[in-house]
């Protein structure tokens, strides 16, 4: 036992952040293969570490009834709500490729994944099938493969077989000539691996997937407990939406205790989790003593920031084009750049809180570059 428990805890030094992050949340096991529940993944997502801390302790389910049974509870899409995963709880299970396209989900403009689902819809019909979807596994599966470590094979194919549940071939990656010059985010792989070969030699592999691959909570949700149904865009859309919200108010309950609000320096706390900022202290400080009476941050203005935040790098194009990318902005031009590069519309008194937090000396005017770096760390939580 202690050798087996040595080798999992030795695979940890070969994976990257993310998939070390992965393993330390996964509580299920199903045939090698590792699992989130959707109380896993809120976990993973608001809390620095599992609350029970089992590192490399995982339920094994041992027969496929057992995990159709987890299953059972799955709402079809369009009963989703944005207390999906909190009413699943442990009834569920997300596969790693699927972390990773929650993770993209919350982090990503909702605008984005119209291209997205239609990069999806490979026929052309609007509506999105189990095997169409199964693609999305595969540009992440190839595009982590171009990620991978240099190491023991051995173990980087443990590795592959805990979160893929299956062997791969570090050949048979997402590559042309000269592309690993340029590495790519998901994202970018989602928005630029639209070549009609790409697809046909994806969906092909899918067609292999969809009969080996395991169900899971994303597939149950969206195509039905015999994977027949199709999916639209609007309910698509309607899951992003309440997903994020979902994430947003458990984050916003955590520091509110029954309230309307948050106060001014639990907000601040939230904002710098996950950042590359060592001395928080300093910031905590300076918005102490810039604003000293607690008027408190409601949730629509607590969401309506991280709607803003999921559109940074459209706000970092207005700024540019606003030339301000050398100096310090004031309240007004920076309300007025986020609503002109998102639509969205902060609050006087979020925009001034905002101010208050970063304006370490205090002349009422935000260092630009200062702020998108941090905010680049915060909205990736801590994956930049």
């Amino acid at each position: 036992v202690t050798e087996g428990r040595s080798d999992l805890e030795d695979l940890h030094l070969y994976a990257t952040p993310r998939e070390q992050r992965f393993r330390m949340f996964a509580s299920l096991e199903f045939e090698g293969q590792l699992y989130m529940t959707p109380h896993d993944f809120i976990q993973a997502v608001t809390s620095d570490e599992p609350k029970s801390k089992q590192e490399f302790y995982n339920y094994k389910i041992s027969r496929e009834n057992e995990l159709n049974q987890i299953l059972m509870e799955t709402p079809p899409v369009w009963k989703g709500s944005s207390k999906l995963f909190r009413n699943l709880n442990e009834k569920g299970v997300i596969s790693y490729t699927e972390y990773l396209f929650l993770l993209c989900i919350l982090t990503k403009p909702h605008a984005g994944f119209r291209i997205a689902f239609n990069m999806f819809d490979t026929d052309g019909n609007e509506m999105v099938d189990k095997k169409e979807f199964l693609v999305l596994q595969e540009i992440f599966r190839k595009k982590n493969e171009k990620r991978e470590k240099r190491g023991d094979e051995e173990k980087r194919a443990m590795l592959r077989l805990q979160l893929y549940g299956y062997h791969t071939s570090t050949n048979s990656v997402l590559k042309t000539e000269g592309e690993d010059l340029v590495p790519r985010s998901y994202w970018d792989t989602l928005r630029r691996s639209t070549s009609q070969a790409l697809f046909s030699d994806l969906a092909e592999r899918a067609d292999d997937m969809s009969s080996s691959l395991s169900d899971t909570t994303l597939l149950v949700h969206f195509f039905g407990k015999k994977g027949k149904a199709e999916l639209n865009f609007e309910d698509f859309y309607r899951f992003m939406d309440n997903l994020q919200t979902e994430v947003l108010e458990i984050e916003f309950l955590s520091y509110s205790n029954g309230m309307n609000t948050i106060s001014e320096e639990d907000f601040a706390h939230i904002l710098l989790r996950y950042t590359n900022v060592e001395n928080t202290s300093s910031y905590l400080e300076n918005m102490r003593c810039s604003i000293p009476e607690e008027k408190g941050i409601t949730f629509d203005e607590f969401r309506s920031f991280f709607q803003f935040l999921n559109n940074l790098e459209d706000f970092t194009i207005a700024m540019q084009m606003y030339n301000f990318a050398s100096r310090s902005i004031g309240q007004d031009e920076f309300k007025r750049a986020v609503y002109v590069a998102t639509g969205v519309k902060l609050s006087p008194h979020l925009v001034n809180t905002v101010f208050k937090i970063f304006d370490v000396d205090r002349d009422d005017q935000l260092s630009y570059k200062e702020f998108i770096g941090i905010m680049k760390d915060r909205l990736n939580r801590g994956f930049r």
